[in-house]
């Protein structure tokens, strides 16, 4: 849901590709529970385009394998002969008509039984890629589709030139077109415990609740790429040149934007003295740099990311050593997109909180309480409409409410116009887990 390339974020350029496209029929998200709230409403504005967009939900993150699986099982009850498309949401395509043209020719092929990967031309000596080694041609075909000799991981960049030379080889895309019976016969082949642990989940009602945490917790952590594909003898590939470039590091960004005169890229509130091939990414923030050569900065509200570009791909170590030692700082960002709008944290200490609350028009918050926290409302701009236990009142600009502890309430814009609130939480505990609602617009069961 980052707003990095282009004028829309990755997600939302994920979904506004297959705008148009046919036969498809249904669009399905796998997150998880924790996620599902915001990227519904985040993706709301695009369904009057691509139709009711549905949601397959993980417990928890456990690689593609079983992500792809837990899909293959929802899809594979509507229909076993539905032909799936697996589109991660953090890549960048420039070309959409010619991306949609390949996409139809995997559906064709995978119609025929066979999983269907795209082969993304290689324009440089790539490290951060993944590599796929064509074999001979698929029998019959006009088309330039080929089986695959191997899939290799990321090389060093003597062996990636090495690859450049040889002609066929290709950047794995991460994209996969197949039947769901297929891929569910060929998980059961080569991940029988995943498959044994999928059928289970299958035979729970609704594909959710304890049951499926448990058994999902007892999963392969493993890719669909590594677990299944990689073994597999009936994978194909199809070359393809549709102006990919896979986001998954700040370093890939050399592909998808425009560079200055000295390789760099500026982004943001930023400002520049004889820096070279480096990425600056600022918010809000002014960032200055001064003869950086090769480097990343990446600046957000949360925090601040200086290194080398050979060293980006490390990052997920930082958020690992976040996890260990319980930093909050990977959970959630400063600035949440909420259905009712937004809120901002802007500072927090011991037993306070200050955050900026933003309302849409005629948009109001769950009825609530919270048990450990007591809250102050100041009106910056608009006109608020507090219910406070057994009376509703309204609140103007420059002035205030209090909520005490353990008592029901709600934060409404009455208005057309947009509502402005700094909210000043106090008490021993001040954890967004903090809430019970009572009644609620958005139907919602996570937490404001």
């Amino acid at each position: 849901m980052l707003n990095i390339l282009g004028e829309d974020t990755l997600l939302r350029q994920t979904v506004k590709r297959l705008e148009g496209f046919s036969p498809v029929m249904d669009m399905w998200i796998v997150t998880t529970e924790s996620l599902v709230q915001d990227i519904r409403f985040h993706l709301q504005i695009l369904e009057k385009n691509v139709g009711k967009i549905r949601f397959i939900i993980e417990p928890f993150g456990r690689n593609t394998a079983p992500a792809v699986g837990l899909a293959a099982i929802t899809l594979n009850k509507i229909s076993p002969d539905a032909i799936m498309m697996v589109l991660p949401s953090d890549h960048t395509i420039k070309d959409t008509m010619q991306f949609q043209e390949k996409l139809r020719l995997g559906i064709g092929v995978a119609e025929q039984g066979y999983l269907v990967t795209f082969g993304i031309k290689p324009n440089r000596p790539e490290t951060g890629y993944g590599y796929i080694q064509s074999g001979h041609p698929l029998e019959g075909s006009h088309d330039k589709i080929y089986h695959i000799e191997k899939f290799l991981e990321k090389p060093d960049l003597k062996t990636a030139e090495a690859f450049i030379l040889r002609g066929n080889f290709y950047w794995n895309s991460g994209i996969f077109v197949w039947k769901t019976s297929k891929i569910l016969k060929e998980i059961e082949n080569h991940l029988p415990q995943l498959y044994q642990g999928l059928k289970r989940i299958e035979g729970l009602k609704g594909l959710k609740g304890e049951g499926i945490q448990d058994i999902y917790a007892l999963l392969d952590t493993i890719s669909i790429d590594y677990g299944v594909l990689e073994k597999s003898q009936e994978v194909l590939v199809i070359p393809s040149d549709f102006g990919w470039s896979d986001l998954g590091s700040w370093a890939a960004l050399d592909e998808g934007k425009e560079k200055d005169n000295s390789g760099n890229i500026f982004t943001g509130n930023t400002i520049d003295i004889g820096s070279r091939d480096s990425i600056v990414f600022s918010g809000e923030r002014l960032v200055a740099t001064i003869g950086l050569k090769n480097m990343v900065v990446v600046e957000t509200p949360d925090a601040v990311l200086v290194t080398s570009k050979e060293k980006v791909q490390e990052v997920k170590k930082i958020v690992e050593t976040l996890e260990k030692e319980g930093r909050e700082e990977h959970l959630l960002p400063k600035t949440v997109e909420r259905p009712w709008g937004s809120y901002t944290v802007l500072e927090k200490g011991s037993g306070y909180k200050i955050k900026r609350i933003s309302l849409k028009p005629k948009a109001r918050l769950s009825l609530q309480l919270h048990r450990r926290r007591s809250e102050h409302w100041v009106v910056v701009s608009g006109i608020a409409k507090v219910t406070r236990a057994d009376e509703t009142y309204l609140v103007h600009s420059n002035e205030s409410t209090y909520i005490p502890i353990n008592i029901k309430h709600r934060l409404e814009n009455p208005k057309e116009v947009p509502l402005q609130v700094i909210e000043v939480q106090n008490g021993d505990y001040l954890g967004e887990d903090d809430i019970e609602r009572f009644d609620d617009d958005y139907q919602r069961i996570e937490k404001d």
